[in-house]
């Protein structure tokens, strides 16, 4: 696999393109079929599987029909904290926190109000 950094932007929209289209093929899928399931115009599908991705939504609607949204795993995981974080997270909860202390001059504004 080449470098997606040295890739172009276009290129890679391209690659993510011919991706879609051969996983729609090998599932014998139509396109008018995959817009249908996916919820998405088969002009978007046709736009997508030719490099034009407008819309992110639209990508993974097709993608979550074609069952591959396993791709996108790694963005969506949670973290996991180290001990030293967790302590750290967990002794913060704990703290109170510092309210703002009012000025005396509000507090005579206040006072001199009639309203």
């Amino acid at each position: 696999m080449s470098d997606p950094y040295a890739l172009s932007d276009t290129m890679i929209l391209q690659r993510i393109g011919n991706k879609i289209k051969n996983l729609r093929l090998r599932q014998n899928i139509t396109q008018s079929s995959l817009a249908e399931s996916a919820g998405v115009s088969l002009s978007t599908v046709k736009k997508i599987e030719g490099g034009e991705i407008g819309s992110f939504d639209s990508l993974l609607r097709l993608l979550r029909t074609l069952g591959k949204l396993d791709v996108f795993q790694p963005l969506v995981e949670e973290e996991e904290l180290s001990p030293g974080e967790y302590y750290e997270l967990v002794n913060s909860a704990r703290k109170k926190t510092r309210q703002r202390a009012t000025s005396r001059l509000e507090k005579m504004n206040k006072e001199e109000s009639e309203w």
